[in-house]
């Protein structure tokens, strides 16, 4: 029986305002936290000078999703998660704020920050948990990409802001003072939560019966391991993970040595890869209504590669800024969708561990590749070589994967439920 459009209504669900105060506070604390992943890398080479020292820093950020990911995953899907979110806010704080105080004391050093990296990690993996299970909570399934489109624009947003004002500001004030703008960014996000109505767990989770942790972690893997799409998904970002690992721990390095550029410009240089990502973000919502998964999220991977690529050729700075944006805009892109596409597949209950599960296998190689790629620019002096390589992989990694589920992953969307008119307008 064919059904009249006419005749039929989605179940609407607006993005309110409770939406609108998470993407306030989470905003404000992007705009910190860009400022610190500006500071951070150029601290630790301007403390060492090596690009082993940016490996290991890069390496340092990653293990916690091999050591407590599964974990820290499952039990953010047995808590209150807007709780959680909250207490971990402050912790990233307190955190973060020891760095310009080590300093301050005369006591600072790499190995200093690559613990700072590590614990924060460490409670981001909670935060993220939450924040994932929080977008569906917020918004209906039709939304998903549009509200996650806007969440990455506006965090980018913020990130063109960050980068430019550090840049502008090291020129008068120490390097790790800007890290308390970051601390206190924490602080406003975790009001900002505190200040939302809707509850981040679904009624089953707060109604279930609760296993074994194990048990919790055995069944988001089986989950993930078992469907084809977030499957391939894992394996593919693996690879390409492991492969340009380099390109994001190296930026710095390559800007100083490749461009000549000053710690302003290397400023600028995150700013242009946020307007990249501002840019294919708000574009994410349509261009994924226009076109399948396979096209706009493969597509997009594929190109970051031939950007990357493209950058490791150039020596001007200013064609530089117009790679790192596409590059980075590109990646954004990708990401966005399978997101969005694993919110849409995943039952509410499981996110938080899926969302864990997915980073781990995703995220497994970044350590070693950061660490690989920075022993081997230490070696051959040569950080252009570094990015060429890993340009043309991340452009042959997605061709293969178009042949997997993930060539046809609206096949194993859930379909939505439709309702008669008469039905939904009694409501």
């Amino acid at each position: 029986m064919t059904v009249q459009q006419d005749e039929i209504s989605l179940p609407q669900k607006k993005i309110n305002w409770d939406f609108w105060k998470y993407w306030t506070g989470q905003t404000i604390s992007n705009l910190g936290s860009s400022v610190t992943l500006f500071a951070l890398p150029l601290l630790v080479y301007t403390i060492s000078g090596s690009a082993l020292s940016l490996g290991i820093s890069s390496a340092a950020n990653m293990l916690p999703y091999l050591f407590f990911g599964l974990v820290l995953g499952a039990w953010a899907d047995r808590i209150d998660r807007k709780r959680m979110m909250i207490y971990v806010d402050i912790a990233r704080a307190s955190v973060i704020a020891t760095i310009p105080l080590m300093a301050a004391f005369g006591h600072l050093s790499v190995w200093w920050i690559y613990g700072v990296g590590f614990v924060h990690t460490t409670l981001s993996i909670c935060f993220d948990a939450g924040e994932f299970a929080a977008i569906p909570s917020l918004v209906d399934q039709n939304d998903l990409v549009t509200a996650n489109g806007r969440i990455q624009a506006s965090y980018s947003a913020a990130s063109i802001l960050g980068p430019v004002l550090a840049g502008l500001l090291v020129a008068f004030v120490p390097l790790v003072v800007l890290v308390f703008l970051d601390a206190f960014s924490f602080l406003l996000s975790a009001l900002s939560i505190a200040l939302i109505a809707t509850s981040f767990n679904g009624l089953r989770e707060e109604t279930q019966e609760r296993k074994h942790i194990a048990r919790d972690v055995a069944e988001g893997l089986r989950y993930v391991w078992g469907h084809p799409v977030l499957r391939n998904i894992s394996l593919m970002m693996a690879l390409v993970n492991f492969v340009s690992a380099a390109q994001g721990a190296q930026l710095v390095l390559f800007a100083k040595e490749r461009l000549h550029a000053s710690n302003t410009q290397v400023g600028f240089l995150y700013t242009a890869g946020s307007i990249g990502v501002v840019i294919l973000a708000l574009l994410a919502g349509k261009l994924r209504k226009r076109w399948p998964f396979s096209k706009v999220a493969l597509i997009a991977l594929m190109c970051n590669g031939l950007f990357i690529l493209a950058l490791s050729f150039t020596r001007w700075y200013w064609l530089a800024l117009v790679f790192v944006g596409l590059l980075q805009g590109c990646g954004i892109l990708f990401n966005i969708n399978t997101g969005s596409l694993r919110q849409a597949i995943v039952p509410n209950h499981m996110l938080g561990r899926v969302m864990s599960i997915a980073s781990v296998l995703a995220w497994s190689a970044i350590p070693l590749g950061a660490l690989l790629g920075g022993a081997i620019i230490n070696q051959t002096h040569n950080v252009a070589l570094v990015y060429s390589v890993a340009g043309v992989l991340v452009m042959l990694i997605p061709v293969g994967f178009l042949f997997t589920p993930l060539g046809r992953a609206e096949r194993y969307l859930p379909q939505t439920p439709l309702k008669p008119q008469s039905e939904a307008s009694q409501k």
